[in-house]
């Protein structure tokens, strides 16, 4: 399955165009690489997607072609979640 595709369907990110833009900014990385939204996923892959100031990174557990939001959540697993410090944060602390 397409990594944008995997994205909206998993409700991760709700639209497919935000998930292709996401991607195509270098955002998303799979298995330690940086991803393009065309890049195909496969179960037991990695994503470490930015989401502003936040890095989350999930496990995929599986590949539905779509999904209810109950069943969207049971499509990954999410392994850890940090957050970035920028100057400002270090300035501030």
């Amino acid at each position: 399955m397409r990594l944008d595709k995997f994205l909206k369907v998993s409700r991760i990110i709700k639209r497919r165009t935000v998930a292709k833009e996401v991607a195509d900014q270098g955002r998303v990385k799979v298995n330690g690489q940086v991803a393009k939204s065309s890049t195909k996923l496969k179960v037991g892959d990695e994503l470490e997607i930015q989401f502003g100031q936040r890095i989350v990174t999930y496990q995929i557990v599986s590949l539905l072609d779509s999904a209810k939001k109950e069943d969207a959540e049971k499509m990954y697993e999410i392994i850890q979640e940090e957050r970035i410090e920028t100057e400002k944060d270090l300035f501030f602390n």
